[in-house]
C-alpha cells in the first residue's frame, strides 16, 4: 500500500451529521408542541430503550434536536431556556455542534442533570419525559429533583420530537443469525439452567432482559442493529421455570437463529411484550428488572397489573463477562491475527508519515483496509480514534472532514479495534514521527510504566478493579500528573467492545474473577499539545503460587504489538521492567513473525529488540 493507492472506510464516515443552523427551529417546534401538551419542559437523553452505547438511527433523538453526536449527553428544553448536558470529554464538541445562542452546553462534572433540573424548572412546572428512555434509578433521582423544585415529572404516552422528525429513519432490520457453538462454547439450554437457578436464588418469579448484550450471549444469536457491536434489538422474558419468550421482529430472524431459539424458547413480536408482562403483573409475579438497562415503563408496566417490579442486578451480566474456554481461545486467536494487522500497518505507517502528505483519515482507511485483509472482519469494534498532535490530547477524538489534520513530526496516536465472530478486539499504540521531546519520551515512559506495573500484578480473589487503579497511575502520579479516565474496562466476546461489570476503575467495585477480559490503557494528555495512550487487553486468570495461604490471580496479556522504542527512556524503567518488556517483546517476534513477510517482518524485528 502506498499513500497515491489510499482506500476509503466502510465501516465509518467523517462526514459531521450535525448542523447547528436546524437547532433553532427544531427546539421552536417542539416547544410549541410542548405548549399544546400543558407541558413546561420535556428531557431528551442520548438514549434508546435499552440504554445502550450505540443507538440506532431512529432513536438519535439528541442529535436530531441539538446536532450534538457524541456518546453520552441529556438535553432539557425549557420554554425559556435549553441546556445540553455532556461530560468532560464533550466540552468542546458540544459547543461545535449546536447552537449555542439556543441551547447552552452544560458541563456534567459541574451541573448534573438533576441539579440542572433542580435550579432551573419553575415552581409548578409540568416537565415532560419519555419513559422508555429512562431507568428506574435514573427516573427516581429525576422525579426528586422536580420535586425539590416545586415542579413534576409528566410521563409521555408518545414522545413529541417523533412527530416533528419528518424525515426520521427507519427501525433497523438487520438479520438476526445464530452465533456459532464453537464461538460461543456453551449451548443456550446450560446458559438458561443457570439463569434459572439464579432467580430461584434471589426469590423471583421472572426476569426481563433488556439489555441486547445478554439477550445475545443467553441465545447464542448476533445481528446488527447499531454500529459496530452485532446486537439484535429486542426483549426476552425468562421465567423462573419453563420456557422463556424472545421478542423480535420475526421478519428479521434467519432460519438458523429462528431454530436456535425456537429449541429453548418461544418468538414473539415486539408489540406482544406489553401483554406478556401484564400478565406476569396479573399472576403478582415479582419481576427482576435490570436496573442498568430496563426503562422504567416496563415497572410501570408490571405495577398496574399487579406485580411487583424488582430492580436490580442482571444475572447474565456476571455470567457472559466470565468468558468460557472456547470464548478465551477466540479472543487469543483474533488477537493473533489484529496483531499482524497492526505490525503491517505500523511498518506502512513508519515508512510513510515521514513523507508528510498522510491525514488522520489516511490513517483510519489504511487500518481499515489492512483488517479487511482478514476476510474476517466483520465490522470495527468502535470508531477508530486517529489523532495526531493536539488531538491525541483528546482521549474521545473522533476525526471529521473538518478537524482532519496531516500527520506531522509529533505524536500520533491510533486507538481502534476489529469486531471477528471469534473475538472482539481493542489496542491503542502511540508513535512519534520524526524526533521526539525528553518531554514526550518521559511521559510515554512513565505511561508505559503503568501499563506494565498492571500487566505484572497479582491480587488476592475478592479484589476490585477500583483496588487495582492506582498501579497504573503511581509512575504520573510522582510526577505531579495523572489521565482523566478509567484505567481499563471490560470487553465482550464478539459483543460490545465496553462490557461490564468488570472494569479497571475508580468506580471498578466488581471482584475480578478468571476469565474476564479487560482493558489495560493508562495515559497522559497534554490539551492542546499531544496524547499519550497504550493499550493491550488482558484476561484474568488464576495463578498457582508455591505455599499460597489464599486463591491468587493475575493477569494474561493477549494483544500483541510492539510497543515505540523511539519513545522509551530506558533510563526511568526498573531491572523487572525492562526484563518484562523484552520477553513481551520476544512473544510478539515469536507469535506475529511467521505471519507476515517483507518490510513488515523487517520492521517487526527491529520493533522487538532487546532493550
Amino acid at each position: 500500500m502506498t499513500d497515491s493507492t489510499l482506500p476509503t472506510c466502510r465501516f465509518q464516515s467523517f462526514s459531521e451529521p450535525s448542523d447547528p443552523k436546524l437547532v433553532a427551529g427544531r427546539v421552536a417546534a417542539l416547544r410549541k408542541a410542548l405548549a399544546a401538551q400543558g407541558l413546561d419542559g420535556f428531557v431528551v437523553p442520548r438514549a434508546d430503550e435499552h440504554q445502550g452505547e450505540y443507538v440506532p438511527a431512529h432513536m438519535a433523538r439528541l442529535a436530531w434536536l441539538t446536532g450534538f453526536t457524541g456518546s453520552a449527553g441529556n438535553a432539557v428544553v425549557l420554554a425559556d431556556k435549553a441546556a445540553l448536558i455532556v461530560d468532560g470529554r464533550y466540552t468542546i464538541q458540544s459547543a461545535e455542534q449546536t447552537d449555542t445562542k439556543v441551547v447552552t452546553p452544560v458541563r456534567m462534572e459541574e451541573t448534573p442533570l438533576e441539579r440542572w433540573v433542580e435550579q432551573n424548572l419553575p415552581t409548578g412546572g409540568k416537565l415532560g419525559y419519555d419513559p422508555w428512555l429512562h431507568t428506574v434509578d435514573g427516573l427516581a433521582r429525576l422525579e426528586k429533583a422536580a420535586a425539590a423544585a416545586g415542579g413534576s415529572l409528566v410521563a409521555v404516552k408518545a414522545n413529541p420530537i417523533d412527530a416533528l422528525w419528518s424525515d426520521r429513519p427507519a427501525p433497523p432490520t438487520a438479520p438476526v443469525k445464530a452465533h456459532p457453538a464453537a464461538f460461543a462454547g456453551e449451548d443456550s439450554v446450560s446458559k438458561l439452567a443457570r439463569i434459572q437457578k439464579a432467580l430461584t436464588e434471589a426469590k423471583v418469579d421472572a426476569l426481563v432482559v433488556s439489555d441486547p448484550h445478554a439477550l445475545a450471549w443467553v441465545f447464542n444469536i448476533r445481528g446488527g442493529d447499531v454500529e459496530h457491536t452485532p446486537l439484535p434489538l429486542g426483549y426476552s422474558i425468562v421465567p423462573r421455570e419453563g420456557r422463556p419468550t424472545v421478542f423480535l421482529a420475526p421478519e428479521k430472524i434467519t432460519n438458523e437463529a429462528g431454530d436456535a431459539i425456537g429449541a429453548v424458547g418461544e418468538i414473539a413480536p415486539p408489540a406482544e411484550l406489553d401483554k406478556q408482562i401484564a400478565k406476569l403483573g396479573a399472576a403478582k409475579a415479582k419481576v427482576r428488572l435490570d436496573a442498568t438497562t430496563a426503562a422504567s415503563a416496563l415497572a410501570t408496566l408490571i405495577r398496574e397489573a399487579g406485580g411487583t417490579p424488582d430492580a436490580g442486578t442482571d444475572p447474565i451480566a456476571l455470567m457472559k463477562a466470565r468468558k468460557n474456554e472456547a470464548e478465551l481461545d477466540g479472543a487469543r486467536s483474533a488477537h493473533l491475527r489484529d496483531g499482524a494487522v497492526m505490525v503491517r500497518y505500523l511498518s506502512w505507517l513508519a515508512r510513510e508519515a515521514p513523507k508528510g502528505g498522510l491525514t488522520e483519515i489516511d490513517a483510519v482507511a489504511a487500518l481499515e483496509a489492512e483488517r479487511l485483509k482478514t476476510g474476517l472482519l466483520k465490522d470495527v469494534s468502535f470508531t477508530t480514534i486517529a489523532g495526531a498532535g493536539p488531538n491525541a490530547a483528546l482521549p474521545h477524538y473522533r476525526v471529521s472532514d473538518a478537524s482532519n489534520r496531516k500527520l506531522e513530526p509529533g505524536i500520533f496516536l491510533v486507538d481502534s479495534g476489529g469486531q471477528y465472530e471469534d473475538g472482539t478486539t481493542d489496542i491503542t499504540r502511540t508513535m512519534v514521527i520524526g524526533t521526539p521531546t525528553a518531554e514526550m519520551r518521559d511521559r510515554y515512559t512513565r505511561v508505559l510504566k503503568g501499563h506494565v506495573a498492571i500487566s505484572r500484578l497479582v491480587f488476592v480473589k475478592g479484589t476490585s478493579g477500583a483496588q487495582l487503579d492506582a498501579f497504573a497511575r503511581l509512575p504520573l502520579w510522582q510526577g505531579g500528573f495523572d489521565f482523566d479516565h478509567g484505567t481499563g474496562h471490560g470487553v465482550g466476546s464478539y459483543l460490545s467492545v465496553h462490557e461490564g461489570p468488570q472494569r479497571l476503575s475508580k468506580l471498578g467495585t466488581t471482584p475480578l474473577e478468571p476469565g474476564m477480559i479487560l482493558s489495560n490503557e493508562p495515559g497522559y494528555y497534554k490539551q492542546g499539545e499531544y496524547g499519550i495512550r497504550i493499550e493491550n487487553l488482558i484476561v484474568v486468570e488464576e495463578r498457582n503460587i508455591p505455599g499460597a495461604e489464599r486463591t491468587i490471580y493475575g493477569f494474561e496479556t493477549i494483544t500483541w504489538c510492539p510497543y515505540e522504542r523511539a519513545l522509551i527512556e530506558k533510563d526511568m524503567l526498573d531491572a523487572g521492567e525492562i526484563a518484562w518488556i523484552d520477553a513481551y517483546h520476544a512473544k510478539v517476534w515469536e507469535k506475529l513473525s511467521p505471519q507476515v513477510e517483507g518490510e513488515a517482518k523487517a520492521w517487526l524485528e527491529q520493533a522487538c529488540r532487546a532493550l
